[in-house]
């Protein structure tokens, strides 16, 4: 089992999560592609999306039927510029690569909001550390565990 994939199962675990993180056979970077790996609708698929927001990271954890309304985020959490954030800030602050970032399991927690369109699905599936591992949960469980806000993102 690779290394990410461990923090995020052990994370899991320790959470009271119910699921288990599995690995597909392809990598599956974007929500369209583990929505069709795991052939579920695109929007329960919850983006991990890190942002660079006032020089700190920020998870936004995004119905993959969606895009991130930074300026409406912004303006939710009265800060002045969030944006994508590089590749390299990315594996700084959770240890994973984009297109595997997992909602928890990370070297420091990462202020997090979770998408309300989440809610939606009775059952969502988020990254595991690599792009190759997913696991599923629920809304509720998804807030819970992330110690997350919910929120409108899009």
């Amino acid at each position: 089992m690779h290394a990410n994939v461990q923090v995020v199962q052990e994370a899991l675990t320790a959470a009271g999560a119910e699921g288990q993180v599995i690995m597909l056979p392809d990598a599956a970077t974007t929500a369209a592609a583990a929505a069709a790996a795991l052939e579920v609708e695109v929007g329960q698929i919850a983006n991990s999306l890190i942002f660079n927001a006032d020089g700190g990271p920020l998870l936004v954890l995004t119905s993959g039927a969606h895009r991130v309304d930074t300026a409406k985020v912004a303006e939710l959490l009265g800060m002045e510029n969030i944006r994508r954030a590089t590749p390299e800030f990315v594996r700084e602050h959770t240890g994973q690569p984009i297109g595997g970032v997992a909602p928890l399991g990370h070297p420091k927690p990462v202020p997090t909001l979770v998408d309300v369109a989440l809610g939606a699905f009775p059952v969502i599936w988020a990254a595991g550390g690599i792009p190759h591992a997913v696991f599923p949960t629920t809304f509720d469980e998804l807030v819970r565990i992330t110690g997350g806000t919910s929120a409108e993102v899009a």
